[in-house]
């Protein structure tokens, strides 16, 4: 059989997505698909809410349009089911938040070339982001953890665990599911301070204050207070150069009390560090944004935990849409 003709249209396809990319920031900054929530709207009507120009405002909903992101009849435009839930501010599923984190990427992605040739980073850490994009990253975080937490935690059993270590654990959501699932389990964030409003935040929409406390901290650089059963570290090595993450993993491991389980959640690169592709090309979102940090591989981490003297590793069975994966092990 004739190998079919090559042609160029895939690579244009890669080279231009870029295109839909900024069509879907725009109309999550603008907040579009919140503005027309359960209604029919005309264009203007649309650009008089946003007070922008009919013309433009009319140009990005007939794109968003094309998209399959509204629909339009006789004039009018309305979300579709999958904005409705997810892209309207309305909706307790809403992703926005992580929508705009990946905006405020953007200026960094487009500088790639000169961060692959320097092998150093041409942003700033999450440390140092403006309030807007502390804002994105942390609420990102909690959509992303969202989608995962609630099924995952009830699939890992801690009924016989008593306090858990959500370390560098942002907004809480992880600590929230794990006490939910868990009920006589307790569980302190760890975070830096700018964190802790938006964590705070977060566990009293849970009802669960009285069980999940925050603890300021950098875990590079200051110690942890307390003892726990368990340690859950999850998407925060990924920033770290390889001794930073065995420092964290120490730190985290001394904090176990005898018989404790640490837990590693993280997009995990095969052994050859080529692939699934969303953990290798994290590793460049890396690169651009740290002085050392990547996705790391199984064995990589295996061999991190294992010099912490942490035992009886493996990998929980563990299904998510973007390749991360757990690993487990006791001291």
């Amino acid at each position: 059989m004739k190998a079919p003709a090559l042609n160029p249209g895939q690579l244009y396809e890669v080279s231009g997505a870029y295109w839909k990319s900024c069509t879907l920031h725009a109309g999550i900054k603008l907040d579009v698909f919140t503005v027309i929530g359960q209604d029919q709207l005309t264009g203007r009507e649309v650009a008089q809410e946003l007070n922008g120009d009919e013309r433009g405002v009319c140009t990005l909903l007939n794109a968003l349009t094309a998209m399959k992101l509204l629909t339009k009849s006789k004039g009018k435009y309305a979300n579709t089911p999958i904005s409705t839930i997810f892209l309207s501010k309305g909706s307790s599923q809403y992703i926005g938040y992580m929508i705009m984190h990946h905006y405020h990427l953007m200026d960094s992605w487009h500088q790639l070339d000169r961060a692959v040739l320097a092998g150093a980073p041409v942003r700033n850490r999450a440390g140092s982001y403006s309030k807007e994009q502390r804002e994105s990253f942390l609420m990102g975080m909690f959509n992303m953890a969202m989608t995962l937490a609630p099924k995952v935690t009830k699939e890992i059993d801690l009924a016989d665990r008593k306090g858990l270590l959500d370390l560098g654990g942002g907004p809480g959501t992880w600590a929230i599911h794990f006490c939910l699932n868990n009920p006589a389990l307790r569980a302190t964030v760890y975070d830096l301070p700018t964190t802790r409003p938006f964590a705070e935040r977060i566990i009293a929409r849970f009802g669960i204050s009285d069980r999940v406390d925050f603890q300021d901290g950098n875990y590079l650089e200051n110690d942890i207070k307390g003892t726990y059963d368990v340690a859950w570290l999850s998407q925060i090595l990924h920033a770290e150069s390889p001794e930073e993450c065995r420092n964290i993993i120490q730190k985290a491991v001394d904090t176990l009390k005898p018989g404790g389980l640490i837990m590693i959640h993280e997009l995990i690169l095969n052994s050859d560090l080529a692939g699934p592709l969303f953990p290798a090309l994290f590793s460049l979102n890396m690169l651009t944004g740290t002085a050392a940090g990547r996705s790391y591989s199984e064995q990589e981490i295996m061999d991190m935990l294992r010099m912490a003297g942490v035992k009886n590793l493996k990998r929980l069975p563990f299904g998510s849409p973007n390749d991360s994966g757990i690993i487990a092990g006791t001291i």
